[in-house]
């Protein structure tokens, strides 16, 4: 009998393993949490460095193949400027273990799939949220709930678009959906600063999310 339930358990973990393949077989990684941020605060080297680094990273996991795309809005002083919710093509997205995250950018902007449990790096690994040791639930956008830019006024919403490390702030979002009063997953709150250590202070890392656009 004992034999018999523990070849009936590992029958089910092997099933499960291949569910869980196969899933990821049929839905390709379509998004991800950077695993890290490139280390200088919300210096990210502009929409084109942000960009590289999420292909980059893409490429480390298997996925360089497709088109990754910094989920990034920027701010032009007379006009709206690049729409974050522009640049990520128009779905639907999966994360590293073959969960669907949005089907459309109607869906991705209304109820989304993304909490602790879904929003993993690009290696299918957990991101640090409030909860962990170490809160690292802040995820650069510069956005607005619809994935557009703030209106031109005098604050600073992207980090000089991406390319300070100093003086300024950023809107975040946070990927686990909890802390702030505000469980919006693109954006909660702005940053202290745009050092990483300002990034630190109200629970970041420098992370963002990567979308495959293709």
């Amino acid at each position: 009998m004992r034999f018999f339930m523990m070849a009936t358990a590992a029958a089910l973990t092997l099933a499960l393993g291949a569910t869980a393949a196969h899933a990821q077989q049929q839905h390709p990684m379509g998004f991800f949490v950077t695993s890290n941020g490139p280390g200088n605060g919300a210096d990210l080297g502009g929409l084109e460095g942000a960009d590289a680094h999420c292909q980059a990273l893409a490429k480390s996991a298997g996925a360089g193949d497709r088109e990754w795309r910094a989920y990034l809005s920027t701010e032009a002083p007379d006009k709206r400027g690049v729409f974050a919710r522009n640049r990520i093509g128009a779905g639907p997205w999966y994360n590293a273990r073959g969960e669907l995250i949005a089907v459309d950018l109607d869906d991705l902007h209304i109820s989304p799939n993304i909490f602790q449990r879904t929003a993993l790096d690009e290696n299918g690994n957990d991101v640090k949220g409030r909860y962990h040791d170490v809160n690292q639930h802040d995820m650069l956008t510069g956005t607005q709930v619809d994935g557009t830019p703030f209106w031109p006024d005098d604050k600073d919403h992207t980090c000089n678009n991406w390319t300070s490390s100093g003086e300024g702030s950023a809107q975040v979002g946070h990927h686990d959906r909890h802390g702030g009063g505000n469980t919006s997953w693109n954006s909660a709150h702005p940053t202290r600063g745009c050092s990483q250590d300002a990034l630190k202070s109200t629970g970041g890392a420098g992370l963002f999310y990567c979308f495959a656009a293709d």
